[in-house]
């Protein structure tokens, strides 16, 4: 028997016994196997953190300045490696210096690097424990992998220190929304909860609007048509593609002209997914 039927079949003998199924969402794991391993090395790492004895020299810390400063320089521009690898410099110069963990955690996230932001903000915060910017750049980068709980817990924390700063507040409320938009049994891959907009009334009376009509009712019936094998008669691929994108858009254009009290909520969503973080300005 090949591996992969072996595979195949634990699969099996673990459902039957335990009586679970690979689909059941509720049991996914709330990480990778080897992101867990890596935040463990991080943590370790953050524990083991030895810093020197001795200040750097005169010399070091200016050199460290410049450094940091021209990484925020790239930061503007959007050069988000180039500025990872002067923070990185700056660091190997000024170990006791918070703000150049902090700033290079920021650079990752922008990377989507996000284990390797949270390993930063950890370190961060290990040196300066009252360092609020730390502890909201965590946030970002936990909500970024939808660890919400985790995320919350820190912008919270972010308010403590830094009660008025409207960055952690909005970002906190952003995080709040998509955990209880992910606890949602209707949620989709987007966030959204679909429960809403499936049972709003006017939605409804769209939908079915929009199915009484004959063009779409002759789309439908080819598509249907060309997922058994058979051709319909009048519906071509391009066509298909065509009739489609007219029946959404007249879709689209009643909702707004019916209800865009909806079209509203669902710009505001498309907007929450881009966080307050982005314009953050850097020490």
């Amino acid at each position: 028997m090949s591996r992969k039927a072996l595979k195949v079949v634990a699969i099996q003998c673990l459902e039957t016994t335990f009586k679970i199924n690979s689909s059941d969402c509720h049991l996914a794991a709330p990480q990778p196997l080897t992101e867990i391993f890596l935040n463990s090395l991080l943590k370790n790492d953050q524990n083991n953190l030895v810093l020197p004895e001795t200040s750097p020299s005169p010399e070091d810390t200016e050199r460290a300045e410049q450094l940091k400063n021209e990484g925020n320089n790239h930061m503007k521009e959007e050069n988000y490696s180039c500025a990872v690898e002067c923070y990185t410099k700056a660091i190997d110069l000024d170990l006791r210096n918070a703000v150049y963990f902090c700033n290079r955690a920021a650079a990752h996230s922008k990377l989507g690097n996000y284990t390797e932001a949270t390993g930063d903000c950890e370190r961060a915060i290990g040196i300066d424990p009252s360092y609020s910017k730390a502890y909201g750049r965590m946030g970002l980068a936990l909500t970024a992998m939808n660890k919400y709980p985790e995320a919350i817990s820190y912008f919270k924390k972010a308010l403590v220190l830094d009660p008025g700063n409207d960055t952690y507040k909005s970002n906190l409320k952003i995080a709040e929304q998509k955990q209880k938009e992910a606890s949602s049994p209707m949620a989709t891959g987007l966030g959204f909860d679909m429960a809403s907009l499936i049972n709003n009334p006017a939605f409804i009376s769209m939908a079915a609007s929009v199915m009484q009509n004959q063009q779409v009712q002759q789309l439908m019936s080819g598509m249907m048509s060309n997922a058994v094998g058979g051709p319909a008669a009048g519906v071509g691929g391009l066509s298909d593609i065509s009739s489609l994108i007219e029946a959404g858009q007249q879709f689209a254009q009643q909702i707004q002209q019916q209800n865009p009290e909806l079209i509203e909520q669902l710009r505001n969503h498309i907007r929450s997914r881009s966080f307050s973080g982005s314009a953050e300005e850097h020490s």
